[in-house]
């Protein structure tokens, strides 16, 4: 049977603070003014923005295939981590939850399409650390960048402070799964279910081996990281694609700051469904560093959020119909 995420106290708690600040948002800065700005983009530059965001779902599934292919079980193709990154995504950014949650489901598709729960749990982390991995020097990047455009702000020392922290908590990440977390983990799941007559949890034996492997050929690495990377960098063009649209063109440079120092600021806001309202705020106080007014600011991220519900509504009827043809296989 398939069994939707449910909502936790923790995401009703960060989804009230996000949607007040978003609230708040709009008031302050005029809706009028940024709903201007809106119809400026119409639905020609609406499609090509949706389009546009392909490319990097797809270098995105390619880093994610390279990072899981540890040669056990199942070995799904490109195209099927293509349509398990749609659902992804759709997850993470429509439903209610953490913006971890589509990882949970993604794993869930994998093990339906023969892959073992262990590598398909196991593989999914990899890939998310490594996405974790890459967006710190992406970061870095639109830091070097914004230094050199602007000089040291208040905002780029605060940055700076918050990538050594981040790097840290990567590196212990890493560490940490390297040096038998997950081991522990695996440990201490199958204890439980045996105590507690869960037979299933059996499964998840071999998560730290699993783990382990995707990380044993530094060619698999590089590879997978230059994927997200060129997601990532592909992420600044679109920002440059939408401001065009928006009225107000800027360089490469500038869509770049603006897209790591913004993604960053969504990620420190995990905890809240969709980075409501956070993203909205990050890109405020980036565009403004760069003399871009908040409607403006605000106006590219609701482009974004439309982009994400015009593509993540689909991909989460696909994630429906693939756990029930999974529910009728294990029927059958």
């Amino acid at each position: 049977m398939s069994r939707t995420p449910r909502l936790g106290l923790g995401a009703v708690v960060g989804g009230l603070v996000g949607v007040g600040l978003a609230a708040w948002l709009l008031s302050n800065y005029g809706v009028l003014q940024i709903l201007e700005v809106l119809a400026r983009v119409g639905w020609v530059g609406m499609v090509l923005i949706i389009l546009f965001h392909l490319p990097q779902m797809l270098c995105s599934a390619l880093g994610w295939q390279v990072i899981a292919a540890t040669g056990a079980g199942s070995r799904p193709r490109w195209h099927t981590y293509l349509q398990l990154r749609w659902v992804r995504e759709a997850v993470n950014n429509l439903l209610p939850l953490a913006q971890i949650g589509g990882e949970f489901v993604v794993a869930r598709l994998l093990r339906g399409r023969g892959v073992p729960l262990a590598s398909a749990i196991g593989g999914t982390i990899a890939d998310l650390m490594m996405e974790m991995a890459t967006q710190v020097l992406f970061t870095v990047l639109g830091v070097a960048l914004l230094v050199h455009l602007v000089g040291h702000t208040q905002t780029a020392d605060v940055v700076i402070k918050g990538l050594l922290l981040a790097a840290l908590i990567v590196a212990a990440a890493f560490a940490a799964l390297w040096l038998g977390l997950a081991a522990v983990i695996e440990k201490a799941v199958l204890r439980m279910g045996r105590s507690l007559g869960w037979p299933a949890t059996a499964q998840i034996g071999g998560l730290h081996a699993a783990l382990v492997g995707c990380y044993r050929s530094p060619g698999r690495v590089a590879l997978a990281a230059l994927w997200h990377l060129a997601s990532w960098l592909l992420g600044g063009v679109e920002v440059c694609l939408v401001l065009h649209f928006c009225g107000h063109d800027v360089g490469l440079g500038a869509g770049m700051i603006i897209e790591s120092l913004g993604q960053a600021a969504k990620a420190a806001g995990f905890a809240v469904p969709g980075a409501i309202g956070v993203q909205e705020g990050g890109y405020v106080v980036v565009c403004g560093l760069l003399g871009i007014a908040p409607e403006i600011a605000i106006a590219l991220s609701l482009v974004k959020r439309v982009r994400e519900v015009v593509l993540g509504l689909p991909g989460l009827v696909v994630w429906h119909r693939t756990e029930g043809a999974s529910g009728d296989r294990a029927v059958a």
